[in-house]
């Protein structure tokens, strides 16, 4: 006789991840003995998307493809245990996941399911930056298949030398890389796909290359030249403008500006959630910028005359496009930027390659070198910790370290 036992699709809710989503488990029960064993899928879920997709009746356009998905999962486990002569959970595993244990340790559907979780969630440039990562590791690799077990140590160095002699790539390209498979790893564990045992990165281990910390931020008498100069052309007029927006506004990330709503704007301030953090840090505070007239003014001339509270500020992206075509917008507006800024910064004498990049930078090593404390800093960047905004910091310059020594004596 047969022992008894019930499959199921379970959201497990016992912790959530950093995105507040759930990890979605394969649940088998069985009454005699009583026991329960969680197996891991590629799903995970917050608990309003698993009852839209699970547990209604009729499932919506966009999540009737995901139900099928774990209608198949569910089919499998119930005709393999149908198809054992007598019920037990190692009959069950070696016939459920013989062949397929590999497909979760798959280094390329692993990189999938992180792909696909970070499209939905509209963080098109993260899920570019994984494409990215999984087409260098799988040209290293030159084999159809590579499984997460397969990475050991010595195999990061190797790809490490191969990338430094082969791609001719620099350190910091090839911690761009690997960032993303140490996610794949830490991920993997926690759902354990695989052993902690089998973690390549750390002490002792294989350390990802740090990056070298060039300090992008202009000098005083830089910004001087910049701000007294006058643009050739209509662009980098326009250029300009947004350049010095960023830099007055807490240095705000070029896609936190095309985010901006009028409802952000409360009096002289503006108030909003950095959109890099917003799907890991539920708990983020919201930045402040208090608008200074320069500020206002660059909203007064390219700012959206329709000004109803959901509307953005400036008309950068289209609120009805796909996240894929904002993404696109944003990276060939801040093309733009970068080069009309770029051309203008060196007739104005200035050898650097200047960049929206530079302007984050900037506004955290002048306000430092004009008294404000790393603390203040720290908080205007939306920074969780110091150490972070010190990378933002370019140091103090010679005549500042001149006073500060003068100053030494004066008792």
């Amino acid at each position: 006789m047969k022992m008894n036992y019930n499959i199921s699709i379970y959201l497990d809710t016992r912790r959530s991840k950093e995105n507040g989503k759930y990890p979605i488990k394969l649940r088998v029960f069985t009454p005699e003995p009583r026991t329960q064993k969680l197996y891991s899928t590629f799903f995970e879920f917050t608990k309003q998307e698993f009852e839209s997709i699970w547990e209604t009746t009729k499932p919506r356009k966009e999540y009737k493809d995901i139900r099928i998905k774990l209608q198949a999962i569910e089919l499998k486990a119930n005709e393999v245990a149908e198809k054992l002569p007598y019920f037990s959970f190692e009959a069950f595993e070696r016939e459920m996941y013989s062949g397929h244990i590999s497909a979760q340790n798959d280094v390329s559907s692993c990189y999938q399911k992180a792909i696909d979780i970070y499209k939905r969630n509209s963080q098109v440039g993260t899920a570019k930056n994984y494409e990215l990562s999984l087409k260098s590791l799988m040209s290293f690799h030159k084999k159809k298949t590579l499984l997460l077990n397969d990475i050991t140590s010595q195999w990061l160095r190797n790809y490490e030398h191969y990338m430094l002699d082969d791609k001719k790539r620099s350190p910091t390209t090839i911690g761009f890389y690997l960032r993303p498979l140490r996610a794949i790893f830490n991920a993997a564990i926690e759902d354990k796909i695989i052993s902690k045992d089998f973690y390549p990165f750390g002490k002792r281990k294989y350390t990802i290359p740090a990056p070298k910390g060039i300090k992008k931020a202009l000098s005083k008498e830089q910004l001087k030249l910049l701000w007294d100069g006058s643009p050739a052309t209509p662009e980098q007029e326009k250029a300009k403008a947004f350049w010095f927006f960023s830099y007055a506004s807490n240095g705000m990330n070029f896609k936190d500006i095309a985010g901006l709503q009028y409802k952000n704007i409360s009096d002289d301030v503006l108030l909003f959630r950095r959109a890099k953090t917003a799907n890991t840090n539920k708990s983020q505070s919201h930045v402040k910028v208090y608008l200074n007239d320069f500020n206002k003014s660059v909203i007064e001339k390219y700012g959206n005359p329709n000004k109803k509270p959901e509307s953005y500020i400036f008309q950068i992206i289209d609120p009805a496009s796909s996240a894929e075509k904002k993404h696109q917008d944003l990276q060939n507006y801040i093309r733009f930027i970068n080069q009309h800024f770029g051309k203008y910064a060196k007739n104005c004498g200035i050898q650097d390659s200047v960049s929206t990049y530079w302007a984050r930078h900037t506004f955290a090593t002048t306000a430092i070198r004009n008294g404000a404390s790393m603390e203040y800093v720290s908080e205007a960047l939306n920074h969780s910790n110091l150490s972070t905004t010190k990378i933002y910091f370019a140091g103090f310059d010679d005549e500042k370290k001149r006073q500060i020594s003068n100053k030494l004596m004066e008792f």
